[in-house]
């Protein structure tokens, strides 16, 4: 399986690992943001009005 065949959310996760391993951030680092954008879009979808 070619990455242009595999799920948007696989073909994300290989950008973003791609796009902090550029940064060269420490490992703590990436973790603790990827906590905070997680609970994030944890609320964001747990939040989502529903129109009638």
């Amino acid at each position: 399986m070619t990455l242009k065949n595999a799920p948007a959310y696989i073909q994300l996760a290989v950008d973003l690992i791609q796009i902090l391993e550029e940064h060269e951030l420490d490992n703590d680092t990436v973790l603790k943001a990827l906590t905070l954008v997680t609970q994030d879009f944890e609320n964001k979808r747990d939040n989502v009005s529903i129109a009638p």
